[in-house]
């Protein structure tokens, strides 16, 4: 069940494209008619020297249609109005009378959406269409001014730094990597009681790092043509689904496994993967639940992105689930650590605590906050916020199953038969 999850994530992130700031497709006359208007894209822009440039394959025809694009600033209340008082609330209207226009956005004193509609004379016409015209061609360019105050920087107000972000971050894993990949490599080529542990976390940093990766090939070749890789986008988002499910599952049968092989008084593998039936079962049921919403979440949310706020159904309730998991890990962790007298127990449980909190609550923490934030601060508050504690719970795990003066300890108090003690020389070995 596992793996039909992640393939059909694999195919849902294969054929959803994802939207850029260099759009190009057809003006449809009867798309607009249907629905007041054709919706085509928003864009934030931000300070002044704006600009909106389009292209159009068939001028005598957008002439003859007497076509035109429609500016908006905001939507509230636009679904509530008729056709005509939709045409006549833009801010601007463009005629497409030229195969090349460059539209100037008025300065804002604040970064503002504006959504792009287009129109036609057929659009709020009551009778039915005499006749079946030809669609428009059409290339859109929108464009928010550089450091210089020149029309030349394809981001949006609300993706503006992402992109020194993701380089950064890059540059954060290569030199941790030069650092501890050899004591890592170490660690798991020997083996020992968390060996299953260390794999699945390795697994999941991998995949974080890879989803940063590609989202940086993306936004480098975004910002020359905004258009960028849309391919290279949606695989950063699977990676980064699927080293989510595998955290999800590696939280849940460690501590249902503790759980259960307490209840069974074994001592044999004390605070390792105690897989069982059961454990196995309410973790996968949890991986199945998730991945379910994260595919749901694909096709309700257009815009897609890695870390999703709070715009779509499945996306609340993806944060409803998050909240639970960290509920019931708490419950399960309290009742672990209140019936445990060994001190350097109950500290590896905490640690382990801290470490499972920060992964399954930063993101409906940091959605929360965003509310606290204007419009085009939100989505970087969410994807900075949530890669950086994702990232720091990692670490702590990480020192937590790798520390020698905590686990190695804590192991060698429950079972001399254990591959790691604290004898002499088995401490000389590793």
């Amino acid at each position: 069940m596992y793996s039909f999850t992640v393939t059909l994530m694999a195919l849902v992130n294969t054929y959803c494209l994802a939207d850029g700031k260099t759009v190009a497709g057809m003006f449809r006359s009867h798309t607009a008619r249907e629905n007041n208007g054709q919706y085509i894209t928003r864009f934030l822009y931000h300070g002044e020297n704006g600009l909106m440039a389009y292209r159009l394959d068939n001028v005598p025809l957008a002439v003859h249609k007497e076509a035109r694009l429609l500016l908006f600033q905001g939507m509230q209340g636009f679904e509530n109005l008729s056709c005509l008082d939709r045409v006549s609330a833009a801010q601007l209207s463009i005629t497409l009378s030229t195969e090349e226009h460059n539209q100037t956005i008025p300065r804002q004193a604040r970064p503002q959406t504006w959504h792009v509609i287009y129109a036609d004379r057929y659009t709020c016409q009551e009778e039915e269409l005499a006749d079946v015209q030809e669609d428009v061609g059409f290339q859109l360019t929108m464009l928010n001014p550089d450091s210089a105050g020149n029309p030349t920087d394809h981001f949006s107000a609300e993706e503006a730094g992402l992109h020194s972000f993701f380089f950064l971050l890059i540059l954060a894993y290569f030199v941790a990597s030069c650092i501890y990949m050899q004591p890592l490599w170490q660690a798991l080529y020997k083996g020992g009681p968390m060996h299953t542990v260390l794999k699945v976390l390795s697994t999941a940093l991998f995949l974080q790092g890879l989803s940063v990766l590609l989202n940086y090939i993306h936004m480098a070749k975004y910002a020359r043509d905004g258009v960028g890789t849309p391919l290279m986008g949606n695989l950063a988002e699977f990676c980064d689904m699927v080293a989510q499910v595998q955290m999800l599952y590696m939280l849940l049968s460690l501590c249902m496994g503790w759980t259960l092989s307490r209840g069974r008084k074994s001592q044999i593998k004390p605070l390792q993967w105690d897989s069982s039936p059961t454990s196995t079962a309410l973790a996968v049921g949890g991986v199945v639940t998730q991945g379910a919403l994260l595919i749901w979440e694909q096709f309700e949310d257009t815009e897609h992105h890695s870390y999703h706020g709070y715009h779509s159904v499945p996306g609340l309730l993806l944060m409803v689930l998050r909240v639970s998991l960290t509920l019931v890990l708490a419950s399960v962790l309290y009742q672990i650590i209140s019936a445990e007298r060994s001190t350097l127990k109950r500290d590896f449980y905490l640690s382990f605590a801290k470490g499972c909190f920060l992964w399954f609550l930063c993101h409906p923490v940091l959605v929360l906050l965003s509310i606290l934030f204007s419009e085009h601060q939100k989505e970087k508050v969410i994807t900075i916020g949530v890669i950086l504690c994702q990232s720091i719970s990692v670490v702590i795990l990480y020192r937590l199953f790798l520390s020698r003066s905590l686990y190695w300890e804590v192991s060698s108090l429950s079972s001399v038969t254990l591959p790691i003690t604290m004898s002499r020389s088995q401490r000389g070995r590793y």
